[in-house]
């Protein structure tokens, strides 16, 4: 890539899937990168989200090229990296399911049909197969994190450096690091701002566009009998027995023998320590009702609760990430805004950022769509 037989220096700041990706591919293509973050790597969404991969889900959409290179990413880094083993890769069934909470403390299943498991034993109906074992996959998400992460410190020298990035230091209009909190100083001829829902701190991006947080919840579920919970994941409509809107849960087992529930999603402030995210009790109580509603293995007793928990996933103004150079500073790069998808989009944008910083364009997938300067275009109109 990169001619100058000294390495390129990149600062990644952001320790989550976005970061780590982004370090990883830096790395691996002859940077010498430091990845800094403020509390712990894969704390925030990249260590309570889902995991959940599609290739199409995004199609007709900006974020579809995105979407497709990135899914086949992660299943060639499944193959590099042992990922059904060591951050349990693997490939889904997908359906979505229509459920009915009853009022009663019986929820027996009616008019079971088509491809609904056995194991979900619950009111389900109107089952529907929305991806296969092609076109849908997951992950562990801070496994993954972790173990790209241990990869690219091991293998291609990434130093990471725990605290809390305070500015970009520049000088004549470019880059030249970044400083910490403390005073520490990170000298850099580009820095990655990664940061998700944090991106607001940092002035040189706050004034141009905004970054808002959406605070969603989940469970994770330990079985007593895992080995009847086969890989379907479930898109539920699910109604509940005091009426009101339909909600839209979604049931994640995992290889690990856990099954990971999730939903009561809402915009929220985004504090300035991710570990003060603290989940709202009656959603928690929601989706323990969810599990129990959809399968008698999921039952509180039956299965244990081995967390509940809150994350606040990154959105930007119009709903499409933002991946690219900031404008007007040179070497300074933003890639934030993934919303729900973040975890499937971290490879393509960590690999089109490497490409990016280091080229100074990026062939795996088209950036121009992401472009930070859109919002510069706005704010001159």
């Amino acid at each position: 890539m990169d001619t100058n037989p000294q390495p390129k220096k990149v600062a990644v700041c952001g320790g989550g899937v976005i970061g780590v990706c982004t370090a990883y591919f830096l790395s691996k293509n002859g940077a010498s990168v430091t990845l800094i973050e403020q509390s712990s790597v894969a704390c925030a969404a990249s260590g309570k989200a889902g995991g959940f991969l599609a290739l199409d889900w995004c199609d007709g959409g900006p974020v579809a090229s995105l979407a497709r290179a990135s899914f086949n990413l992660h299943r060639s880094l499944a193959q590099e990296l042992n990922g059904s083993e060591s951050y349990g890769y693997r490939p889904l069934t997908t359906l979505s399911v229509s459920v009915t909470e009853s009022s009663s403390s019986s929820s027996s299943s009616s008019n079971r049909a088509g491809p609904i498991p056995s194991w979900v034993d619950g009111p389900a109906k109107s089952p529907r197969t929305i991806g296969s074992t092609d076109s849908t996959a997951q992950v562990h998400p801070e496994m993954f994190t972790k173990t790209l992460l241990s990869k690219a410190m091991e293998d291609y020298g990434v130093e990471l450096v725990i605290g809390k990035a305070e500015r970009v230091e520049m000088a004549d209009g470019k880059t030249r690091g970044v400083v910490l909190e403390d005073g520490r100083e990170i000298g850099a001829e580009a820095v990655v701002l990664a940061l998700g829902p944090w991106s607001k701190r940092f002035s040189v991006l706050g004034s141009l566009f905004r970054v808002y947080g959406i605070k969603a919840h989940s469970i994770v579920l330990e079985p007593k009998e895992a080995n009847r919970i086969t890989p379907h994941a479930l898109f539920l409509t699910y109604y509940p027995a005091q009426g009101g809107k339909p909600m839209d849960p979604e049931v994640y087992p995992r290889p690990t023998g856990e099954v990971y529930i999730c939903g009561m999603s809402a915009q929220a402030e985004v504090p300035d320590d991710p570990e003060q995210i603290t989940p709202v009790p009656e959603s928690i109580n929601a989706l323990k009702r969810v599990a129990a509603t959809v399968s008698s293995h999921l039952v509180e007793g039956e299965a244990a609760v081995k967390a509940e928990q809150a994350c606040i996933l990154p959105c930007s103004e119009d709903d499409v990430p933002i991946i690219g150079e900031v404008p007007g500073i040179k070497g300074c790069y933003v890639a934030t805004g993934h919303s729900c998808w973040g975890i499937l989009n971290g490879p393509a944008t960590g690999a089109a950022m490497a490409e990016l910083v280091l080229d100074g364009h990026a062939s795996i997938v088209d950036l121009s769509r992401f472009d930070p300067g859109r919002f510069a275009s706005a704010l001159k109109k």
